[in-house]
């Protein structure tokens, strides 16, 4: 059987998922003061990972807002993105795809290189991973100032592949990071003003 006949599996019914409120995960997400450096506060989402009901919300939460698109491919961006996307695609019923730091995947890749603070990164993505017009969704843990995320996006785009979604379990807002996907529908579960 093709994917695209699996596409709509009878244990899912979209037009009966209702937004999930997540505010309640909130308790579950560590703060670590002055980490990786002084100045910085850390959202910790190990905590809300370790429980079996936070992380089921969560990945539910996600879910049912991309449920009635027709999504391909879940990517994910190392590292956190590799714990979000694998069971967002598995709920989806759709294929995953790892963007990695470079020199991590064996085939041959795509490459964005992007600025950071202070130097460059670059993230890697293998050619044929996404066929032309396959709907994408791209999910990380966190969206800050986004300049990973932007990175993702260039690589998505070189492919040929349909953003449908930039998925976020945590959003800084006071970062505005997403002013630079006005395009697209970003969606963030939890939201932190400081």
């Amino acid at each position: 059987m093709s994917s695209k006949a699996m596409k709509n599996p009878t244990s899912v019914n979209p037009m009966n998922i209702e937004p999930i409120n997540c505010e309640p995960l909130k308790r579950l997400v560590r703060t670590v003061p002055d980490f990786p450096k002084p100045g910085i506060l850390f959202y910790d989402i190990t905590t809300l990972l370790k429980d079996r009901l936070g992380f089921a919300t969560l990945i539910d939460a996600l879910a049912a807002h991309y449920l009635e698109r027709d999504i391909d491919l879940v990517l994910g961006i190392e590292a956190r993105g590799f714990i979000f996307g694998p069971a967002l695609a598995y709920r989806l019923n759709a294929g995953f795809v790892p963007v990695r730091k470079p020199r991590k995947l064996p085939a041959p890749t795509a490459k964005v290189t992007y600025d950071l603070e202070y130097g460059t990164d670059s993230l890697e993505i293998h050619q044929d991973a996404i066929e032309p017009g396959q709907n994408v969704v791209i999910v990380d843990d966190l969206l800050a100032t986004g300049g990973t995320m932007e990175a993702t996006v260039k690589l998505v785009r070189q492919l040929g592949g349909r953003i449908a979604g930039l998925g976020f379990a945590i959003e800084l807002d006071f970062l505005k990071g997403r002013e630079r996907f006005e395009d697209f529908d970003v969606f963030s579960l939890l939201h932190y003003d400081e």
